[in-house]
C-alpha cells in the first residue's frame, strides 16, 4: 500500500521542487506571481538529439515543470497537482543559447487547472507553444 504524503507536513525551502532530471538538465525555475512560472535551460551538447537540436523531451520537460510549478502557487494548503495531459507544438528548432519556458494559469477550477505556456529562445524568438490540464489533487487529513 502506498502512504500518502502528510498535507500538514511543511517541506524544506531547499529541496522542495528539486528532483534529478531538473539538476541533470541544469534547469532554473523561477516564480514572480500567483499561476506564473518560468523554466529556463542553457543549452548545451547533452541537451540535443542526433540531429544536433534540442531534443523535444528537453522541451516538455520544462512546459510540464513550468507549468506544474504555476498550478502549485494557486492551490491551497493540502493540495498537490499531477499533469492530465499536456500538448506541445514545434515552432522552430533551437541549438545553442538560453531558452526559456514561461507558463501561466488560464483558469483554476476546482479540479483542473489549465494552463498555457510559450519557449523562447534568443531574442525571444518563439521555439515551441503548449497548452495543458492538470488536476488538483486533495489529501484529506487521517482521521484523529
Amino acid at each position: 500500500m502506498t502512504e500518502r504524503p502528510d498535507p500538514t507536513a511543511e517541506p524544506a525551502p531547499s529541496t522542495y521542487g528539486e528532483f534529478a532530471l531538473k539538476s541533470f538538465l541544469g534547469m532554473d525555475i523561477s516564480e514572480s506571481d500567483a499561476g506564473l512560472c518560468k523554466a529556463a535551460i542553457e543549452i548545451g551538447p547533452d541537451h540535443l538529439n542526433p540531429n544536433g537540436v534540442v531534443h523535444g523531451g528537453v522541451l516538455f520537460t520544462m512546459v510540464d515543470t513550468a507549468m506544474g510549478k504555476a498550478a502549485m502557487s494557486v492551490l491551497d494548503e493540502g493540495q498537490f497537482c499531477a499533469s492530465v495531459e499536456v500538448q506541445l507544438r514545434f515552432i522552430r528548432p533551437a541549438s545553442a543559447g538560453p531558452l526559456t519556458a514561461a507558463a501561466s494559469v488560464t483558469k483554476r477550477g476546482r479540479s483542473v487547472i489549465h494552463l498555457e505556456a510559450r519557449v523562447t529562445g534568443e531574442d525571444d524568438l518563439l521555439v515551441a507553444t503548449s497548452n495543458g490540464t492538470f488536476t488538483v489533487i486533495s489529501f484529506d487529513p487521517p482521521p484523529v
